[in-house]
């Protein structure tokens, strides 16, 4: 199979730029012609106001250069981890005009709200989900807080909407998790257009020692990350457990000034993804304390895949990972002294420590294997060509009548 792979890269690196990469190699890896379509959001600073704002409804350029790519290499799939904001949905109608099957991967919430997140002011919000125009978005400024930038993805989602591009032009979308699938389907999408495949980690890291004295965060050191429960959480717990934070953000200066004044924090910054395994194989347990909807949490597999066992906010995707008392633990979103107590209930017993890392690798092996992953993922690839196939021969079918 021959498969085309969009992607518009984020400034800041992040997970779904590691999942279109690990997709790409897994499928070349079984022998598939992949190409790449990538664009980088670096390229936002010499556009203008105006500029961004026609891309982001529809880019002609991008269209122009995916129908040349297209027409050469004749994919049997364009398969979208992010089209937003210069590739545009402009690349599906490109491909379905040339009978080449559509899929999309819902890494976030970007088609039923404006920041992608489902987060305002620090808390949950669906205000918009449902809504025809998201107008309290743009009110809110909840893009970039600004709302003429709301106002902009404001308008590409109502001009697509109004167009039927999400529910015509794509024909199957990957939802990461069950959750996320029925935010998705509360949002306006087909619940038969969406499978739930999750991520995975690719190459297999081996299982950790556990013989580190912390705890470990990996990721965005921001708020819908929930950094600040969890630096609350460590000024409140009184034993002796070292936190290592991973990764650079927004509220990195936060974290700076914490591991000054707690000599138990230590901001290590960013890592490859071989250091950031070690790092996590090496923990006592791996801390993910978000509080906005996450759609899967890679982090916590890769805690997985290393043995790792993990605490977690009970929200979204999370408390779907994680098993309670078997892989780790969840505490109340935003709620610094739960996480407390969450920790202490782990560590009350050290002797246990060791089943619930057997059980983290457990869940790793029976459910995120790459191997594993390629079958689902080809499933899926294969149900979307079948239904172009079919739409095609029925408008074949209507023009011969």
């Amino acid at each position: 199979m021959k498969i085309l792979l969009c992607h518009n890269f984020y400034q800041q690196p992040g997970g779904e730029d590691q999942v279109f990469e690990d997709e790409a190699s897994l499928l070349e890896s079984h022998g598939h012609e992949v190409i790449r379509y990538t664009l980088h959001n670096d390229a936002i600073k010499s556009i203008g106001k105006i500029g961004l704002l026609k891309k982001t409804l529809w880019n002609s350029e991008s269209a122009a250069d995916l129908r040349t790519i297209v027409s050469d290499s004749k994919p049997d799939v364009m398969h979208c981890a992010n089209v937003f904001p210069l590739i545009s949905p402009a690349a599906y109608y490109v491909a379905k005009q040339a009978g080449v099957a559509v899929v999309q991967t819902l890494h976030n919430y970007r088609t039923i709200c404006p920041n992608a997140q489902l987060l305002r002011d620090g808390k949950v919000c669906e205000s918009c989900l449902g809504k025809s125009v998201a107008w309290p978005a743009i009110v809110n400024s909840c893009y970039r807080d600004s709302r003429v930038a709301t106002a902009v993805v404001v308008a590409m989602q109502t001009f697509h909407r109004a167009k039927r591009t999400w529910t015509q032009q794509v024909d199957r979308y990957i939802a990461l998790t069950e959750f996320s699938k029925q935010k998705h389907i509360e949002g306006g999408i087909p619940a038969s257009k969406i499978d739930v495949k999750p991520n995975f980690v690719n190459p297999d890291p081996g299982i950790g020692t556990g013989d580190g004295d912390y705890a470990v965060f990996v990721g965005r050191i921001s708020e819908e990350k929930g950094i600040t429960t969890l630096l609350d959480a460590w000024s409140k717990l009184d034993q002796n457990l070292n936190l290592k934070i991973v990764g650079d953000g927004p509220l990195a200066d936060t974290v700076a000034q914490a591991a000054q004044t707690d000599s138990r924090i230590e901001w290590v910054g960013r890592k490859s993804f071989s250091e950031v395994c070690d790092l996590v194989g090496s923990a006592q347990c791996l801390v993910m304390p978000s509080i906005w909807y996450e759609t899967f949490g890679r982090t916590i597999i890769e805690a997985y895949a290393k043995g790792t066992p993990v605490i977690a906010s009970r929200l979204g995707a999370m408390q779907e990972l994680v098993i309670e008392g078997q892989t780790g633990l969840l505490f109340e979103p935003g709620n610094s002294q739960d996480l407390v107590q969450q920790i202490q209930t782990l560590f009350a017993n050290k002797a246990d420590l060791p089943v619930y890392r057997a059980q983290a690798r457990k869940q790793y092996e029976s459910h995120y294997l790459p191997e594993t992953n390629y079958h689902q993922l080809m499933a899926i690839y294969q149900k979307a060509v079948a239904e172009t196939d079919s739409s095609t021969m029925g408008n074949l079918l209507g023009a011969a009548l």
